[in-house]
């Protein structure tokens, strides 16, 4: 999906409500930010889709480790810095006021010391009163599959004379749900296409993640979110001093 699918990324999502999701992250910032800043870091930025919306308001920096998904985002978002690198061990030099990271991205990183890498990242990058605002995955504890021990799904998606079908097949091994997808695209000029794809996320228990930001320097609790009912927010707070 980050790679030979990128540029039908928007497609497969596109009605998700981005523009409401920015706007309600933008009011989580507002609340409990004591930065006094408008620099908004956006990890794991994908397609920039996010940052369209935030851009109108706030100095907006991206920031993904896919080159395809980032050429989808300068497309989008002209004149806007977007800095290919690994949330585990990047360093900008900069300071943010906000630092986001969303649709469950973190359920990327493969191990706790992955995590602890990637939170510590954050930290350094937070400005004192800076905001952490992050999307888990799904708690371990709250999944649900079917009656096989699998989740099935299809779906199709359009955009203008381009067709996208997408059938997918969960299954959960230990602390990680492996998800199968098939895709077929339909395009002017391409005919049919085929293209397979497996991702694995980390399931990992929202109060675990509390637990390491906490040990990471910040102030974190987990909150309830309007548009992911079943995983929730995790908000963390930098120290005013240091």
């Amino acid at each position: 999906m980050y790679r030979e699918l990128a540029r039908y990324y928007d497609i497969v999502y596109g009605d998700k409500e981005y523009a409401k999701e920015a706007a309600f992250f933008a009011r989580l910032a507002r609340r409990y930010g004591r930065s006094g800043g408008r620099r908004w870091l956006d990890a794991a930025c994908g397609t920039g889709r996010h940052l369209e919306h935030l851009r109108k308001h706030w100095q907006v920096v991206g920031l993904d480790a896919s080159p395809q998904m980032l050429r989808e985002a300068r497309r989008r978002l002209p004149g806007i810095r977007v800095v290919r690198a690994d949330m585990r061990n990047f360093d900008l030099r900069a300071e943010f006021d906000v630092i986001s990271c969303l649709f469950s991205a973190i359920g990327h990183l493969r191990t706790e010391s992955d995590l602890r890498r990637t939170f510590r990242a954050f930290t350094r990058h937070l400005r004192p009163g800076g905001v952490l605002l992050l999307e888990p995955f799904l708690d371990p504890r709250r999944l649900k599959m079917g009656p096989t021990g699998d989740h099935l799904s299809m779906s199709l998606h359009r955009e203008g004379p381009v067709r996208v079908a997408r059938a997918s097949r969960s299954v959960r091994h230990g602390e990680f749900l492996r998800i199968e997808y098939a895709y077929l695209i339909v395009e002017p000029g391409r005919g049919i296409v085929r293209v397979d794809d497996v991702e694995e996320c980390r399931l990992v228990a929202p109060r675990r993640i509390v637990e390491l930001l906490r040990e990471a320097g910040l102030r974190a609790r987990a909150l309830r979110s309007p548009h992911f009912p079943d995983r929730g927010m995790i908000m963390a707070t930098a120290p005013e001093e240091r």
